[in-house]
């Protein structure tokens, strides 16, 4: 009964204050949206070359110079994680799994760009809101414009399953942090 009088007078005053819950969805769609095909054009950019990028080839380069072992491989890893991630994210499909994805991508990333300061044009500011953004989409869910609607394990999303997805991001990238000269 409490329970049920806390929820009444959280939503009424929610109502009362002007705010909906379609907005909290409405504002998740954009930065999901924006941040998705953000990162999903990163990733076509180290698998297929498109928009400027140097394709698995000279990303796979760049992944050797850092320090990487096998680069070529370590790249196709990173395109897809940003792909399959990025595209995760515009549906709203699987969101904490593919928020980790492009989060375990991202902590790389920074640790590779770190020691040029936070502001561009060698800094990590761009990869900071790269990751606080995926990390924060794992954790809070995709609303309810989303793919994950459907499915019914994650139509209700939890904290648990975000919190999961960030801790897996972060141990998996720390592991291949591990492997990285």
């Amino acid at each position: 009964m409490a329970a049920t009088l806390t929820r009444s007078t959280a939503s009424s005053s929610a109502v009362a204050e002007g705010t909906s819950p379609h907005a909290y969805d409405a504002g998740l769609l954009i930065v999901r949206v924006v941040l998705g095909l953000t990162v999903a054009a990163h990733g076509a950019q180290k698998l297929f070359g498109w928009f400027g990028g140097g394709g698995l080839k000279g990303t796979g380069q760049f992944f050797t110079m850092s320090g990487y072992p096998s680069g070529e491989a370590m790249a196709a890893i990173a395109g897809l994680s940003e792909t399959l991630g990025g595209l995760g994210l515009v549906l709203g499909l699987l969101t904490p799994l593919a928020g980790a994805a492009v989060l375990g991508t991202m902590i790389n990333a920074l640790a590779v760009k770190w020691g040029g300061g936070f502001f561009a044009p060698q800094g990590v500011e761009y990869e900071v809101l790269l990751t606080a953004g995926a990390a924060g989409l794992a954790l809070t869910g995709p609303g309810r414009i989303a793919a994950d609607r459907f499915l019914p394990g994650l139509r209700a999303h939890r904290l648990v399953y975000g919190a999961a997805a960030v801790a897996l991001a972060v141990v998996l990238a720390g592991l291949v942090l591990l492997i990285r000269n």
